[in-house]
């Protein structure tokens, strides 16, 4: 669904003097609704013993979101060590990170055991031979195989190339017991922008029913029990919000039920990424060409390169025309930017107010994977974000990319090796 109510109600009446400001591309997010988000999530699950959220910083890695995010005492989801330096920058403890990276290196692992390390989550048994000094304690990613998933983003658990395989992961315990390890963890994902509450409500009966036959075996317990992200926002008018609070109260049971047979109770973790900034940011960008040929292309200052979820996903994302709301006229329009693709589009045959040249689109819940998912594709430059903060002041907080730093990467010592 578009934006919240609240934040049209704000932004809006002074986006005109904030695109004079700033002038457009640029995407906006509000604190406010960030904060919000937030505090719900931790509420609805506070009859848990234990609950943390791992914002996932690939969602929207700007060390001022991660500060906002640190504040509301969440920890950081990263799958790479850039997004590790991002999360340490912002003076986040060790326990508070989750590395879960998959593919990794050597040399990635020796990084992410600086400045006291990391919570390790392993996507195969065969990393453990790749950590130099096992932690004591370890998680592994676990992947079910055969399971719906709901969605297409991830796909099917046994096509993905994610995690440890069930006939794998009492064995990677084992041996990451034998190596020295004395606490444990485990996470799965296996859905994304999941708005079904009981896909998630099933993840964690797995999750800890698995736990259970993993402890009889190997006379272990469980730190924590990680669902992974997921969880989704409705990004359709008509598209049904997440039930969280019927999902709360259903995963409450199921951990009641495991403390009462089990006599331990492990903590809950998640990594919301797209639920907790998604919908709280918008791309805003100026008309700049129409063009009238087989259909009407409506030209804008943005390119998929700032939000490519349309291109790759076919994905929708709702639009306003602001300065409309006293114009009935309508048209079916196609809304594109300047790439040579022709998938640069936000918009496909959409019935929108009629648009001329200098007016202003508001496209909606780009709060997450939209400024992470840019490139540079036909030298394309990424623009600006802005916080709208809680006092109703807006800071920069990303400056727009420029030709010097797309050409940054051509400055280098000759090396030329002869063979």
């Amino acid at each position: 669904m578009p934006i919240s109510q609240s934040y049209k109600n704000r932004l809006f009446p002074v986006l005109d003097n904030i695109v004079d400001h700033y002038q457009t591309p640029f995407h906006i997010y509000d604190e406010s609704g960030i904060r919000q988000t937030g505090d719900h999530l931790k509420n609805i699950f506070s009859e848990i013993k234990c609950f943390k959220e791992y914002y996932a910083v690939k969602a929207l890695p700007n060390p001022k979101i991660l500060s906002i995010m640190k504040d509301m005492g969440f920890g950081f989801d990263c799958s790479s060590i850039a997004e590790l330096m991002l999360s340490r920058q912002v003076g986040t403890q060790p326990e508070d990170i989750m590395f879960t990276s998959n593919n990794t290196s050597a040399n990635d692992f020796k990084e992410a055991g600086k400045e006291g390390g990391c919570i390790l989550n392993l996507d195969d048994i065969s990393l453990l031979d790749k950590v130099a000094t096992m932690p004591e304690l370890i998680s592994f990613r676990y992947n079910p195989g055969s399971r719906r998933t709901g969605n297409d983003i991830i796909g099917n658990p046994v096509e993905a190339k994610y995690g440890v395989s069930h006939d794998q992961i009492i064995e990677a315990y084992k041996r990451a017991k034998e190596k020295g390890a004395k606490k444990f963890g485990i996470h799965t994902m296996l859905a994304s922008n999941e708005l079904n509450y009981t896909y998630m409500v099933q993840t964690t009966l797995m999750l800890l029913e698995l736990i259970e036959d993993i402890s009889k075996e190997l006379d272990i317990s469980f730190e924590f029990i990680n669902i992974g992200g997921g969880l989704g926002v409705p990004y359709t008018p008509d598209a049904q919000p997440l039930d969280l609070e019927t999902m709360g109260k259903e995963m409450t049971v199921l951990f009641q039920k495991f403390e009462k047979e089990q006599g331990y109770q492990p903590a809950l973790y998640m990594e919301s990424g797209r639920f907790m900034t998604g919908p709280h940011g918008v791309l805003v960008t100026t008309a700049i060409n129409r063009k009238d040929i087989y259909r009407t292309y409506v030209g804008v200052d943005a390119s998929m390169s700032s939000l490519m979820r349309p291109a790759i996903y076919d994905a929708y994302h709702h639009i306003d025309v602001t300065g409309k709301d006293n114009n009935p006229e309508t048209e079916v329009v196609d809304i594109v930017g300047s790439l040579c693709e022709n998938n640069d589009k936000f918009a496909v045959q959409r019935e929108l107010p009629k648009i001329a040249d200098g007016d202003i689109l508001v496209i909606h819940d780009t709060g997450a994977h939209g400024i992470a998912m840019g490139f540079n594709y036909n030298g394309s430059l990424r623009p600006k974000e802005l916080l709208f903060k809680k006092d109703g002041s807006v800071e920069l907080i990303r400056r727009e990319e420029r030709v010097e730093d797309y050409f940054s990467t051509l400055n280098f010592e000759k090396d030329t090796l002869a063979l």
